[in-house]
């Protein structure tokens, strides 16, 4: 049977080959996992740190690199995160930008894949469909306030209220 030392390192060590971690990481990594197998060893609770919790080991421009990705939750790299974060960590594309201050102009996406999308959009000139179906909008839109008038302003007041007749009650003989 395995030490407790030696299922530390291999846990650590399996961790550290999918996720990319600096040596304060992998030291307090190494003394988390110990402490966790010790207590499941002895029976009593010890209160861990989880990986959301902690903060971000990577920089923004490590994150975002020229042909990939990495998700700073978990470490996997890939082209496009938006898929990723929904499915994997049931997060929104602006909540994610939020928990790690990234900014509304910087994709969620490598920068290689997006100019890859641009292109291939201007090759099926989607702007042009764009364009056009805005104008057809904009022409729907103008069709239907000509059709119905909109009246500025309130509508004119009476200068002198008058009473309304009351009806006379008839006599009964």
């Amino acid at each position: 049977m395995a030490t407790l030392l030696e299922m530390t390192a291999s846990i650590v060590a399996s961790h550290a080959q999918t996720y990319p971690m600096t040596t304060d990481n992998l030291i307090l990594e190494l003394k988390t996992v110990y402490a966790a197998l010790q207590s499941i060893g002895t029976g009593v609770i010890v209160e861990l740190k989880t990986a959301e919790a902690a903060a971000p080991t990577l920089t923004l421009k490590q994150a975002f690199k020229k042909d990939e990705v990495i998700c700073m939750i978990c470490g996997k790299e890939m082209k496009s995160l938006t898929r990723h974060i929904n499915q994997a960590h049931q997060l929104k594309p602006a909540q994610y930008r939020k928990q790690f201050n990234i900014p509304k102009t910087q994709p969620l996406m490598s920068k290689s894949y997006a100019a890859k999308r641009k292109e291939i959009a201007a090759g099926m000139d989607l702007g042009a469909n764009l364009l056009k179906a805005r104008a057809a909008r904009k022409g729907v839109v103008a069709d239907k306030k000509a059709k119905f008038p909109t009246v500025k302003g309130k509508a004119p007041v009476p200068a002198v209220k008058k009473k309304a007749a009351v009806p006379a009650k008839a006599v009964k003989k």
